[in-house]
């Protein structure tokens, strides 16, 4: 299965193809609202003005998996980003990300990087807490938390995995790369 094979639901119920998206960069992410990283909504809003003309796109799945920390519905979920943030992308259906209901997104991303790479010591050590608190992470290629995010290029390749800790606007430098 290729990235641009799948479908997913969009906070209607209604089926996204990814298919739509070949010629797009597209950065996929699992958020959630009540979480110590929600602020990193700024930064992805920040990259979704800059390139969404350029062709580039973000899929914002609200997961409730890591600490409950995205309750609400999909509506409520969209109500929140877009009073509190100002987000200008959509937020897709809630979905989990680990475990025996993982949307098949996830299942995918994480065959193609099954690696987290962690950079700085303090994000090392907040991702070493992390991984002891996290009760749906089981193998070393799931999803830690929320706020993971994949980088998918034109070709629908998923090219890099950022954890959790990964500054949304320092990812900047690699979709520049990938648009060109």
């Amino acid at each position: 299965m290729k990235f641009y094979d799948l479908k997913v639901k969009k906070r209607d119920n209604s089926d996204l193809s990814l298919s739509e998206l070949k010629g797009k960069v597209v950065l996929v992410v699992n958020t959630a609202t009540g979480c110590g990283f929600t602020p990193q909504y700024e930064g992805l809003e920040y990259l979704y003005k800059k390139y969404k003309e350029k062709g580039f796109e973000i899929l914002d799945f609200p997961c409730n998996q890591f600490g409950h920390q995205a309750p609400g519905d999909n509506d409520e979920i969209h109500a929140f980003c877009t009073a509190k943030y100002n987000t200008t992308f959509d937020q897709l259906n809630k979905i989990d990300v680990n475990g025996e209901n993982e949307d098949p997104i996830f299942t995918l991303l994480k065959s193609e990087q099954p690696k987290e790479v962690v950079k700085g010591f303090k994000n090392k050590l907040a991702m070493k807490a992390i991984y002891k608190i996290s009760k749906t992470r089981v193998k070393d290629s799931d999803i830690s938390w929320n706020f993971t995010k994949f980088l998918v290029d034109k070709e629908g390749n998923v090219v890099k995995r950022y954890d959790p800790t990964f500054n949304p606007k320092d990812i900047e430098s690699d979709i520049i790369e990938l648009l060109k």
